[in-house]
């Protein structure tokens, strides 16, 4: 940790992470309810959200590499942890040490378990998103035989849009686990558990909404907003009408103008697609986005806020559902981009 004051905060709510998570346990009825913490938690810091959804009861934690697994299996038994990419062959026998639990997803993969005798597994059925797992035209008793597997994953590809690919994918996935012996079915992702009990099988796996994305707009009002950026004003200036600001001369004042340069830019994750489109509030007054952002720096307009000054802070707005409208970027994007210089600030 640096002594310098930080120019740019994440201030993360831990009460709402843990209210959204048993929101969605609520919702998912008698399944139970894991996480997904890949990608470090999302952005927000995976160790931070582990140490807060175990405590409160969440046994299943998935991730997408082997590295991330490592870095939290010092916090739960390693068995909790599924690693979602697999297994590649230089992982097999660090893994196995590890004890975290791969989720096979090729035939090579399920060969190279079973000659290592690897131990408990889980393995993705590829029902119809067709990106990872096993498809149906692999799918065989005798693939899966000597196996000893834990969950039998699927995912959906559109659980966040009424379609008829959801019901499809349901009717493959039931198909393909008449030929899988296992000890639990987990299908359901945030927008999934939305679906319905015909979904939730014995174990939901949400991640977006966890963070306070909502996945389907019958979450809004149930799922709560768990980040909250705040940059610092690096300077404030009085503008005469007809100037200019920024890279390419995006925007040029229509009168005379206050405008606030905050240190927050494309290299926090606030992207490029902010530029004219995203919102800053201090004490209460909107600041809009002017000119282009930059690698580290944005404009905005404070002609409104005559009480703004060098070294105050301003609130950026991350409403997840507001900012992906504002910005055409998926509140994935926004959540998982957000860089790691931003310092991160916790409170439950």
């Amino acid at each position: 940790m640096t002594g310098f004051n930080p120019p740019l905060w994440l201030r993360l709510d831990g009460g709402a992470l843990v209210a959204n998570w048993r929101a969605l346990a609520k919702m998912s009825g008698a399944a139970s309810t894991g996480a997904a913490v890949k990608a470090n938690g999302y952005g927000l810091g995976a160790r931070e959200v582990v140490t807060r959804l175990s405590a409160v009861g969440c046994r299943d934690f998935f991730v997408a590499h082997w590295a991330e697994a490592e870095a939290i299996a010092d916090l739960i038994p390693a068995s909790q942890i599924a690693v979602l990419n697999g297994i590649g062959d230089s992982d097999v026998q660090r893994a196995i040490a590890l004890g975290a639990i791969p989720v096979l997803n090729t035939p090579h993969q399920i060969a190279m378990w079973k000659a290592a005798n690897g131990g408990r597994c889980h393995v993705m059925l590829d029902s119809g998103i067709n990106r990872l797992g096993i498809g149906p035209e692999q799918m065989s008793v005798a693939l899966l035989d000597g196996l000893d597997i834990d969950i039998a994953l699927s995912h959906l590809a559109s659980g966040d849009q009424d379609v008829a690919q959801n019901a499809e994918q349901r009717t493959t996935y039931l198909s393909m686990l008449r030929q899988a012996r296992c000890q639990r079915r987990s299908m359901a992702n945030s927008a999934g558990i939305m679906l319905g009990a015909d979904y939730h099988f014995d174990l939901t796996r949400p991640g977006l909404s966890i963070y306070g994305g909502i996945a389907r707009a019958e979450m809004a009002g149930i799922i709560i907003q768990v980040v909250y950026p705040q940059a610092r004003v690096l300077q404030v200036r009085a503008l005469m009408a007809g100037q200019s600001i920024g890279y390419n001369a995006t925007y040029t004042t229509p009168t005379p103008s206050r405008i606030a340069t905050l240190a927050i830019g494309y290299a926090d994750g606030y992207l490029r697609s902010f530029s004219g489109t995203g919102m800053c509030r201090f004490e209460g007054v909107e600041l809009p986005i002017i000119g282009r952002v930059s690698m580290d720096l944005v404009t905005v307009d404070a002609s409104n806020s005559p009480t703004l000054n060098e070294g105050d802070w301003i609130d950026v707005d991350l409403d997840l559902q507001r900012a992906a409208t504002a910005s055409g970027l998926s509140q994935y994007e926004l959540l998982t981009g957000l860089s790691r210089r931003a310092q991160r600030l916790w409170k439950d």
